[in-house]
């Protein structure tokens, strides 16, 4: 059955992180009226504040995109800390979005749920049919069990809980600080530092070779829209662009978009990781939606954002 956003009170979860700002983005044109809350207003990570803030506001639907999240050193030197601050403020809100009668409800995971070496490309029942990546083992058990707890309302209280799990995400609002980002902000930086400083080279960690799948922002928050105004299933689905490139393929088409000209550099002692990470898009194609946003056009994009100060620098902490 559809799910009319029209005219519901729609709570955005993580409204100031890079998803939630764009999920908030994409619903402007629903007509729908979009709820967020601040720090001070509701602590996401204590029940009672949760709790009392929806019984004040009631939110007709949920996008659950609040997380804390951080990169392989964060997770590796905090790892209490990023399993239990994300468990608690998942359970807090699906909680009481049982509370208070929420009609719908979408969990946002993350790719890094699949075990480390399962097929390619990866499908949703992949998971937990091996063992984790252990560099950030802590968050993906934290978004499991996020998807776990979904199926559980589901199952005993019948609510209508589902979860969607974006591949590697870019964009507005991304984090393009070269201590803890990601690859595409990371070499997006290198090549404006390189280009602005008059550098001869960019060098980016490994041979080059690994594949990677990316996916703008935005169109993660039309797959998200799409999904919670047509799915309602137990089983979670991926959202991702389907396919992949090099990492050289990448750096090529950044420094191309960015205009830096000179050379790329391979540093051969530092590791690849995994050879390939795709995650399959064919459940998601079947649903009827397709990303938009081409890769290199994305790029300008996130560059574009970057160049106006829509980033974020330090990407630890809880996107409330």
């Amino acid at each position: 059955m559809a799910y009319d956003l029209k005219g519901k009170k729609v709570y955005v979860a993580g409204h100031r992180g890079m998803v939630g700002s764009a999920i908030v983005r994409r619903l402007a044109s629903e007509g729908c009226e979009v709820l967020t809350a601040s720090r001070t207003e509701a602590d996401l990570t204590r029940q009672v504040e949760v709790e009392a803030w929806m019984e004040r506001n009631r939110p007709d639907a949920v996008f659950l995109a609040a997380a804390k999240v951080g990169g392989i050193l964060a997770n590796d030197t905090y790892p209490a800390d990023f399993l239990y601050e994300n468990m608690i403020l998942e359970a807090n809100i699906i909680h009481a979005a049982h509370k208070v009668g929420v009609e719908k409800l979408l969990f946002l995971g993350s790719s890094c749920i699949y075990p480390k070496f399962a097929d390619q490309p990866i499908t949703e029942d992949a998971l937990l049919t091996g063992p984790l990546e252990p560099t950030n083992e802590w968050y993906a058990i934290a978004k499991i069990a996020g998807i776990k707890l979904c199926q559980a309302y589901r199952k005993q209280h019948r609510h209508d809980y589902i979860s969607a799990m974006p591949t590697n995400l870019y964009g507005p609002g991304d984090n393009f600080d070269l201590n803890s980002s990601h690859v595409m902000p990371a070499l997006i930086r290198k090549a404006h530092d390189a280009k602005t400083q008059g550098k001869p080279n960019v060098v980016v960690w490994g041979t080059g070779t690994p594949r990677r799948e990316f996916l703008h922002v935005d169109d993660c928050a039309d797959a998200c829209v799409h999904l919670m105004k047509t799915y309602s299933a137990d089983t979670h689905v991926n959202v991702g662009y389907g396919d992949d490139v090099t990492i050289l393929e990448l750096t090529q088409m950044v420094c191309r978009v960015v205009g830096f000209e000179g050379e790329i550099i391979n540093d051969l002692s530092k590791p690849d990781g995994t050879p390939r990470k795709l995650m399959s898009a064919d459940k998601l194609r079947g649903l009827g939606w397709t990303p938009k946003i081409g890769l290199e056009d994305g790029i300008r994009s996130a560059y574009a954002a970057f160049l106006s100060g829509q980033y974020a620098e330090r990407r630890q902490g809880t996107a409330a």
